[in-house]
């Protein structure tokens, strides 16, 4: 039996410019465990473009309660640092966005993956100064990063696969600025293993 999933966070996780089967959190409800049946049912992917981590609190976390979730996915940060959102308040904003996901579900039920580096692509630099951007995308980071080890939520690094994009085209999206269908397909070799052995501890 296939555990209820729903996927919170940005563009990154609805998948902007690729097909609804093409985004990350499709592509890991699809797989099948050796007995082969689907491990995850994908009932809602509440992302949506241009969310920060304040939206997660505000929306995407009240609705997730009634989805009655058995594993939950969060990628949140990106506009964060597009809007120029201090370190410290996103730090408090993952932190409780963390808390209230494991008020709900088991430690071993939640999934974080990091943000990606958009500076590497066509599109990036309409965003700022690369480097500066850069910065502030390794920083939240290790602040996601830290905040789910704390609690000890299984965190998944995609930030140096997403860097292939700059030597890479066939990594970006026709948008010139997202993942491309490849490289969320990079995403899900890292990704699936960490989530299998999450769902074998039970």
């Amino acid at each position: 039996m296939s555990l209820r999933y729903v996927a919170l966070g940005d563009s990154y996780t609805i998948g902007t410019s690729v097909t609804a089967d093409e985004a990350w959190p499709s592509r890991l409800a699809a797989i099948r465990g050796p007995d082969g049946r689907r491990r995850l049912d994908l009932v809602a992917n509440l992302a949506a473009n241009g969310r920060t981590s304040q939206d997660v609190l505000d929306d995407q976390l009240p609705r997730l309660a009634r989805l009655r979730p058995e594993f939950a996915s969060l990628l949140i940060g990106v506009n964060d640092v597009v809007q120029g959102v201090r370190p410290e308040t996103y730090q408090d904003h993952a932190g409780r966005a963390l808390d209230r996901l494991q008020a709900l579900l088991p430690v071993d039920r939640l999934l974080v993956v990091t943000i990606p580096d958009y500076t590497v692509t066509p599109a990036g630099a309409r965003f700022g100064q690369p480097a500066d951007q850069r910065a502030g995308i390794v920083a939240l980071n290790r602040i996601m990063v830290g905040l789910a080890g704390d609690r000890r939520i299984a965190a998944v690094d995609i930030f140096d696969l997403s860097q292939h994009a700059a030597a890479d085209p066939t990594l970006v999206a026709r948008d010139g600025l997202h993942p491309s269908a490849r490289q969320y397909a990079l995403w899900l070799e890292r990704i699936q293993p960490v989530v299998a052995g999450l769902l074998d501890r039970a």
